[in-house]
């Protein structure tokens, strides 16, 4: 079995991003584990009408049914307070971990190593230990304070993949353009589950 994958989860818009991980992930058959701020719950409730449950055996389902995948993969999930979870350490092995979507108080949060909820805590071990760490902020215009914070991660050993899609591939839905970010912020840990036609070149240009 592959080490898991921690999926953390802001406060910011676009939790479409994160529901789509979940779903390639866990049909692909990989361990995730998951951690949504405590900001994500309001945010999630803004934008889709609906309440993300605070258990996480009752989260666990709620994400699953969200992304349509009621069986494959593992899926566990974590209280946003609960610094005392495996995540939390850096004996507990991973492959890495994405934040998806980020907001820019969570990049600040963990640009500065403050490590104020699980979420932040997990984030700060990947730094510690070495590990991939993969930010995909979801916010525009960036200000002055926001570029030095995504520098200063990036500096840090952070790959940070910006919410941004890209037409080549022919978008033919939101879905589409949302699949696009997943897959190249899945690609900085060398996953390749999410199906896309990929750049070839000038020689399928017309």
């Amino acid at each position: 079995m592959s080490e898991p994958l921690i999926l953390g989860v802001s406060g910011a818009s676009g939790l479409i991003y994160a529901v789509r991980a979940v779903r390639h992930l866990l049909i692909a058959g990989y361990t995730v584990d998951l951690v949504a701020s405590k900001a994500s719950f309001l945010v999630w409730q803004a934008e889709n009408g609906t309440r993300v449950p605070p258990e996480p055996e009752a989260q666990g389902e709620f994400w699953r049914q969200q992304a349509d995948v009621p069986k494959g993969g593992i899926l566990r999930c974590h209280r946003w307070g609960d610094v005392g979870a495996a995540i939390a350490s850096g004996s507990f092995r991973t492959q890495g971990m994405i934040v998806m979507p980020c907001s820019m108080s969570t990049v600040a949060k963990i640009a500065q190593g403050l490590s104020s909820d699980l979420l932040e805590r997990a984030a700060d071990v990947q730094l510690k230990e070495g590990r991939p760490l993969i930010v995909v902020p979801r916010e525009t215009p960036l200000s002055l304070i926001h570029l030095r914070n995504l520098t200063a991660l990036a500096e840090a050993g952070a790959r940070i993949v910006p919410a941004i899609p890209a037409w080549y591939h022919a978008p033919q839905t939101i879905t589409d353009l949302v699949d696009f970010v997943v897959a190249r912020a899945l690609d900085q840990l060398g996953l390749d589950c999410v199906p896309l036609r990929r750049w070839q070149g000038h020689g399928e240009l017309e």
